[in-house]
């Protein structure tokens, strides 16, 4: 609806749906912020106060996603007459409220979390060749063209286009040197570009194997007696969803299993 909106025809002629369905939501939005904020005491393991556990549940990252679901279209709740369009485009931010219920996604900011030196590291890197693409490129390029590279800062657009071999073509090179430091820099924007991508790869997979892991200790646990009752399978189908493992990974798990025992 948010983006609906910026379509003018669309929202002159359904303002009207557009208000009723952004109270509805506003409303819904609400009443979980509420129910969490009230209810997240009870999961209180460290012995805390009520108002501590509650502050620290202010500033949660769950609950400022939440907070910024409702904020933006309370304020123009408040202050019907101020211009907040600006502020209302914040709405947007909802979609981040869908990480709360996919565990692919949780997975995701887990494993990118778990890595976050990893990538800082791959980002440094590649920071370090934006400095060394922009200074070379200024250098051997700024007489020919000082209007696109009489700066290292001008150059630096040249230097990300590159890097990241995007290319969009408005800034090139045209000396002989330029164009030879220019393809050394994309050979190796190649590489730099995908670190990243590597070790997310690399950490998905450590992250698959921990997972499998976890499920085959649960899943030893459940046929020391040669059976599985349902309170087991229960447990070992939520474990599994929590996980986020496929059914062809567990019917791969316990196939191996299962024969194993027999």
């Amino acid at each position: 609806m948010v983006i609906l909106e910026t379509v003018e025809d669309l929202f002159l002629n359904y303002n009207k749906f557009f208000r009723i369905f952004e109270y509805f939501s506003v409303l819904i939005f609400s009443l979980e912020y509420v129910g969490r904020f009230w209810s997240c005491v009870e999961d209180n393991h460290d012995g805390d106060s009520f108002l501590r556990i509650r502050i620290k549940y202010l500033f949660s990252f769950p609950a400022l996603v939440d907070l910024i679901a409702i904020v933006p279209s309370l304020l123009a709740f408040i202050f019907p007459s101020v211009d907040l369009r600006f502020i209302r485009v914040l709405r947007i931010f909802r979609f981040l409220k869908f990480s709360r219920y996919s565990s692919s996604i949780n997975n995701l900011l887990k494993v990118i979390w778990d890595q976050r030196k990893s990538f800082g590291a791959a980002f440094f890197i590649l920071f370090i060749m934006l400095i060394l693409a922009s200074s070379g490129i200024y250098l051997v390029e700024k007489d020919a063209q000082p209007e696109k590279f009489g700066s290292i800062p001008q150059a630096m657009w040249w230097s990300i286009v590159t890097l990241t071999t995007v290319g969009y073509g408005d800034v090139y090179p045209v000396t002989t040197l330029g164009k030879i430091f220019g393809s050394v820099i994309i050979i190796l924007g190649i590489g730099t570009v995908a670190l990243p991508s590597g070790i997310l790869a690399s950490a998905f997979s450590e992250h698959t194997r921990r997972s499998q892991n976890k499920y085959k200790k649960e899943l030893e646990n459940a046929l020391k007696d040669n059976k599985i009752d349902k309170s087991e399978r229960n447990q070992l189908n939520k474990l599994a969803e929590k996980l986020n493992l496929s059914d062809e990974d567990i019917l791969t798990i316990e196939s191996f299993y299962k024969s194993g025992k027999n």
